[in-house]
């Protein structure tokens, strides 16, 4: 009997929140790197006490993995921005599967041209920027994230890199926590008013 061919598929799991323990398919394709179970779970006790009621915004968004998190742990909305299409169809098909579509926005393109605007629903609580490797993507969105007011009075900002990336970030960004784990280095920030 001949053995069906079946495209390679990963997964994500859901670490915390309502969705706890549910595994999600993911696409295999160039350049996608979901956050690890370790780390994620490091950013997400770091936020613990700011999600409830937050506007999230989830930029290279890849698996959706940190956006769907913070829904799951009490986020009111997240806005995904991914360029990759089969990225966005999985991310829009498991965000259906959570029945989390009502509070959730995806928008298929270039991350940094989607940042060329004001934010049309208002400034976000809580922002991930976890660009791909090597591509040198992140000084330009968090330039733009502040030119074109996507912050919200307060928020909070993770950064995910290589380890060897120098970040150069605003005055008004405080470094509240950061790990190293494996090739990456997580930090979270503070932008204060």
């Amino acid at each position: 009997m001949a053995r069906k061919q079946t495209t390679s598929m990963g997964q994500i799991r859901i670490i915390g929140g309502r969705w706890r323990g549910r595994k999600l398919p993911v696409i295999d394709t160039d350049g996608l790197r979901p956050t690890t179970d370790r780390l994620k779970e490091t950013a997400f006790n770091w936020l613990q006490f700011e999600l409830a009621g937050a506007r999230v915004l989830d930029l290279f968004a890849g698996t959706g993995s940190l956006g769907i998190e913070a829904l799951s742990r009490g986020a009111s909305h997240a806005m995904f921005f991914e360029k990759d299409l089969k990225a966005t169809q999985q991310l829009k098909e498991n965000l259906a599967r959570l029945d989390a579509l009502k509070t959730s926005h995806i928008q298929q393109g270039d991350t940094l041209k989607l940042l060329n605007e004001a934010p049309a629903g208002g400034p976000f609580n809580l922002v991930f920027i976890d660009p791909p490797f090597h591509k040198n993507l992140l000084h330009t969105a968090v330039a733009m994230l502040v030119e074109h007011s996507w912050l919200a009075s307060g928020a909070r900002v993770y950064v995910e890199t290589e380890l060897e990336v120098e970040l150069n970030v605003p005055n008004n960004w405080q470094l509240y926590r950061e790990k190293k784990m494996g090739q990456s280095y997580a930090r979270l920030f503070h932008v204060a008013n």
